[in-house]
């Protein structure tokens, strides 16, 4: 691994504290925004779920970009192995740049999107209407475009969001799919655990991921995985390392992995696996050993595990273990920002608005 990068004593963010910045804060809030979400929005996920139910789409499309559509490959998988229903990610630009659009007659849209404003998330909706897709949108700003646009609207409630790194509001999409897809599947088990997920954001946040820190400060490129559920917490985590860090992340499934990627593994090579406690737990896990033998340095978060190698984690429902670790996961990422010399706040040539067309 290269040499440890140290702050210059000009820097602007050399003596600030991990705690004093705008993603810290809005972070640490995800325990109080899962208990707003969960409370506030219970009777409109129930009925959209009784129209999920009584109505079933044909197909589920999910529509973002950034942080959201790493929501969405939460949703993909979330989706389709509890309600059974095949769900795909829409090229957005199909209907922003080519002017055109699938048929999407029984469909099920679910936009994601933190602002609601996104010119071509907008275009790829308005199309889906049209074609005859029912649209709803996870939304963070309520009397956005998007809102206003679509059929039903899930408020995020996660409040301002000033950082342009997101994190609260990612979580609360992650937290918003989930209840919706516990009251669409009646999951019983998922619903009383979905009770319980304040409690434990708040002890996931305060767990000590440091040796995170310690571990990438001098890298210059890494791996995270994950798989099922867990992978789109692996693509958020690249993307938070890449611009509050300055590092060079790729995340990849812990299977797509072994077709190509691990030709660049070497000793040294710094990779972040997750691995929650579902069906994908084994082979993960078999991975992460895997990538050991070849001289990896491998931070393993697997919820239920002990050892001195391992990132702590909060056990709990498989499904709400990825959404538990992201939310450690962001304290150790604004950490290793500071210690690389970035302003996690204001990541270079980055907006908090995407105007994207």
């Amino acid at each position: 691994m290269e040499a440890t990068v140290l702050i210059r004593p000009e820097s602007p963010v050399a003596g600030r504290s991990p705690e004093s910045t705008r993603m810290f804060r809005e972070a640490g809030e995800g325990a109080a925004v899962a208990r707003a979400l969960l409370l506030a929005n219970a009777e409109r996920i129930q009925a959209l779920a009784r129209r999920l139910r009584t109505d079933p789409p044909r197909v589920v499309v999910t529509c973002a970009r950034g942080s959201s559509d790493h929501a969405a490959t939460f949703a993909r998988y979330l989706i389709e192995t509890h309600a059974g229903v095949l769900t795909s990610s829409a090229g957005l630009s199909v209907s922003s740049v080519y002017d055109a659009s699938p048929n999407l007659e029984g469909a099920l849209v679910l936009a994601i999107s933190q602002s609601g404003k996104s010119p071509d998330l907008l275009a790829a909706v308005g199309a889906a209407k049209a074609a005859g897709a029912y649209a709803v949108a996870l939304v963070n700003v309520e009397d956005s475009p998007l809102a206003k646009l679509a059929d039903t609207v899930i408020p995020l409630h996660a409040g301002p969001e000033l950082s342009v790194a997101a994190t609260k509001s990612y979580i609360a999409a992650l937290i918003a799919i989930t209840q919706l897809i516990a009251a669409w599947t009646q999951d019983e088990a998922l619903t009383a655990a979905l009770a319980d997920l304040p409690a434990a954001l708040a002890r996931a946040w305060d767990l000590d991921w440091s040796t995170g820190v310690e571990a990438l400060q001098g890298a210059s490129n890494l791996y995270v995985l994950g798989r099922g559920v867990g992978f789109g917490v692996a693509q958020e985590a690249a993307l938070k390392f890449k611009e509050t860090c300055g590092l060079h992340a790729e995340a990849f499934s812990a299977a797509e992995v072994l077709h190509g990627p691990m030709a660049l593994v070497k000793d040294g090579f710094p990779a972040l696996v997750f691995a929650q406690n579902d069906e994908s737990r084994d082979s993960v896990e078999a991975l992460a050993g895997s990538l050991r033998q070849r001289g990896a340095d491998v931070l393993l978060a697997a919820p239920g595990k002990n050892g001195e190698d391992l990132l702590p984690t909060v056990p709990a429902h498989p499904v709400l273990e990825p959404i538990l670790m992201v939310q450690s996961f962001y304290r150790m990422a604004n950490a290793l920002s500071l210690a690389r010399g970035y302003d996690p706040d204001s990541p270079p040539h980055l907006n908090k608005v995407t105007e994207t067309v």
